[in-house]
């Protein structure tokens, strides 16, 4: 299963998500969505899991929270804003580390791709979707989940 990543949208959907996105499963959105149009264009691609980020406060009647948990291909994701493991609010940290853990926390953010595992969880940042920031290059990303359950991730550049 392949499933696409992406977060910091602001508002703008890049017309190539669509083709970089072909064949996917599912499409996670780890907030700062800025307009519900972004969220249409996204599922006429595939099913969507989004949550709310820090500048998406007129979105709350969209559906989205703060927090989504989803399994797919076998394989359990933790989708938050912000994620980064140094950064998270007590009761995300409580998902994370305590019980049933997730194999991914996708997150954005930081408008940075990263990649790390902290505890046996990997945490990880598909950078900027959107108009991105001076030295942070633009980008999405797609996990590859094989038959035997393991996962692979690439970013896939928007410049």
């Amino acid at each position: 299963m392949k499933i696409g990543l992406l977060s910091d949208t602001h508002g703008h959907c890049d017309p190539r998500i669509a083709d970089l996105f072909a064949g996917v499963g599912h499409i996670l959105h780890a907030g700062d969505i800025g307009r519900e149009s972004v969220l249409d264009e996204l599922r006429a691609i595939a099913p969507v899991t989004a949550v709310l980020g820090n500048t998406d406060h007129e979105l709350e009647h969209c559906g989205c929270r703060d927090v989504e948990r989803r399994t797919l291909g076998g394989r359990k994701f933790l989708v938050v804003h912000v994620g980064h493991p140094h950064d998270l609010a007590a009761d995300v940290k409580r998902l994370v580390f305590e019980g049933e853990k997730p194999d991914m926390v996708v997150f954005g953010h930081t408008h940075r791709p990263e990649k790390l595992v902290v505890r046996g969880v990997t945490f990880f940042n598909p950078g900027p979707a959107g108009h991105g920031r001076v030295g942070h290059p633009r980008s999405v990303a797609i996990a590859e989940i094989s038959g035997d359950g393991a996962m692979e991730t690439r970013w896939l550049p928007l410049e």
